[in-house]
């Protein structure tokens, strides 16, 4: 016989983990603040009245969203004295990620860059209805506000992601294929090979928060971009090594320099072309991609 008995909270707070981190970590691009917020949430939960819940998944979430939307405030204080641009935390995920296309393409660092232009609400907003596809009764409970209310918010920022999203996402195929000959090129040192990749238009953001040396702003333009990065290279003095992993379910590189991990490279690629790179150097944000973090929209 089994002594051992999970009490109703444990055993839903569990089951629905993996979920309600997603949520917080979409919310705040922060793996230590969304772990953070799991605390919160389940120090608030153990409290609730578990007769009086109808959906334990939904209120799970509307709890994970309340102290997320508190956390990003406080967040959005902290980042407007942050030394240059600020990337999301890259997390190392596992295969399942990548093969949930919706899902992979929202937690992409490069439209996670983009939720850093929506005001806290927004965010919450468009990330429960676009990414978890949770009703608009359930997402104005969430925020405090009417079902109207929270419509009008999703559309609103809907139109401000869409205007700032790649046009045509590649597939995950085209995107792992130009990740590829990116790295082979920057190996190799061919020059030529990296112009090919890259999109003439692209832009290479780069977040060292002050604590590594990073462009203080977005890089514009493959020549300029070329030119970068060979200077960083310069700079640093060391041997580089790369190697492809899975970043937020997308295609990217961990680069080391001399065997460290330097940081960690995510792309986005339009017609076989690398159109945006993403380098995050800042170490404090570089604890989660010796290991797989898992993540759900379920």
């Amino acid at each position: 016989m089994n002594d051992h008995v999970t009490d109703p909270a444990t055993e839903a707070f569990v089951a629905h983990r993996n979920l309600l981190f997603t949520v917080a970590y979409e919310m705040l691009g922060s793996a230590a603040d969304a772990e953070d917020v799991l605390q919160e949430t389940w120090l608030r939960w153990v409290k609730a009245d578990l007769a009086q819940v109808r959906d334990q998944r939904a209120y799970l979430v509307r709890i994970t969203t309340r102290q997320a939307l508190n956390r990003l405030r406080t967040l959005k204080r902290r980042k407007e004295a942050y030394v240059g641009p600020w990337l999301p935390e890259p997390l190392l995920t596992a295969p399942d990620v990548a093969e949930d296309v919706e899902l992979s393409e929202n937690l992409s660092l490069a439209l996670m860059y983009i939720f850093e232009t929506l005001s806290p609400t927004e965010r919450a907003v468009f990330v429960l209805r676009e990414v978890f596809e949770f009703g608009y009764d359930d997402i104005a409970a969430a925020i405090d506000k009417s079902p109207a209310a929270a419509r009008q918010i999703a559309y609103r920022a809907r139109q401000h992601v869409d205007a700032r999203r790649p046009g045509t996402p590649a597939s995950p195929e085209e995107a792992r294929a130009a990740s590829d000959s990116f790295r082979r090129a920057l190996e190799t040192g061919d020059l030529q090979g990296l112009l090919d990749v890259l999109a003439p238009d692209v832009v290479f953001v780069s977040d060292g928060g002050g604590l590594r040396l990073a462009a203080l702003r977005p890089v514009v333009g493959a020549d300029k971009v070329l030119r970068y990065m060979a200077g960083s290279v310069d700079k640093a003095g060391g041997t580089f090594s790369s190697e492809p992993t899975t970043v937020n379910g997308n295609p990217g590189l961990i680069l080391r320099l001399g065997g460290e991990i330097d940081g960690v490279l995510a792309f986005t690629v339009e017609n076989t072309r690398v159109t945006g790179l993403y380098y995050v150097r800042n170490p404090e944000k570089l604890t989660r991609v010796e290991s797989e973090t898992p993540l759900t929209s379920r």
